[in-house]
């Protein structure tokens, strides 16, 4: 369990991430995520990175229970965990491939949105439920995924959109049923990592180049509101009702 680097062909490496039961991530496991991306970004033999997780969901977001147990310690360290992994993806040297599951939530937006293309299976749900969990920010990376007013729309009333809906917007590259996902992420990885692993560099630093968007900065920007939440006391007093009846 936790975060794995695995090469299941040449000039491909899958990075996977398994933290039962929801792949909601410690400030460690974040990190840890970030690290495994930027060191197989940085391997000359690897051309792409399959960006994976097991289990019924991509990634919740952020372990709540270690924020509420450990304080604003913990939620620093979110900040910045969340914030090294999601600029991992985005600056990782060669593409990244997301291949994404059932729920996409919170975090899962940052690191999706981040990626260069995403494969999606049928049940895979986009979404940032930020607002009911006392908490703001990846709005930078729902606005990659969807058009301006959908993403606030979502974000207003923390409803999901489905991977069908994200592929008529043209941000998932294809849907598949869930038996095929892997195959179909390593199916698009192969075909981009036929290309010249230099070429494909210069490519990604290209295309970062020319992004009107400066999505750390972005990001950033919004966490430095989430932290305000923390420090008023609104985002405990909200976290407070998450997942209570009636709240």
């Amino acid at each position: 369990m936790g975060v794995s680097t695995s090469v299941p062909e040449k000039g491909i490496a899958l990075v996977t991430v398994d933290v039962p039961p929801v792949n909601a991530l410690p400030v460690d496991g974040w990190f840890a995520l970030a690290g495994a991306v930027r060191a197989a970004g940085r391997d000359p033999r690897v051309r792409c990175v399959v960006l994976a997780a097991e289990g019924r969901g991509f990634n919740a977001g952020v372990d709540i229970k270690e924020i509420k147990a450990r304080g604003q310690e913990a939620l620093i360290g979110a900040n910045r965990g969340c914030a090294e992994a999601f600029a991992a993806v985005y600056e990782c040297d060669t593409p990244v491939v997301a291949a994404v599951q059932g729920f996409c939530l919170g975090g899962g937006i940052g690191l999706a949105g981040n990626a260069d293309a995403i494969v999606a299976s049928e049940d895979a749900r986009f979404g940032l439920p930020e607002l009911d969990r006392g908490a703001l920010g990846a709005a930078t990376h729902l606005a990659r995924l969807v058009p301006q007013h959908l993403m606030r729309a979502l974000y207003y009333t923390g409803r999901t959109a489905s991977a069908a809906e994200l592929h008529a917007h043209g941000s998932v590259w294809r849907v598949v049923p869930g038996g095929e996902l892997r195959a179909a992420a390593l199916e698009l990885a192969r075909e981009i990592a036929a290309k010249d692993g230099r070429l494909l560099r210069m490519a990604k630093s290209a295309i970062n180049g020319i992004d009107p968007v400066d999505v750390r900065r972005s990001y950033r920007f919004e966490q430095g509101f989430t932290f305000e939440a923390n420090l008023s006391g609104l985002a405990d007093r909200v976290r407070d009702t998450f997942g209570k009846e009636g709240a």
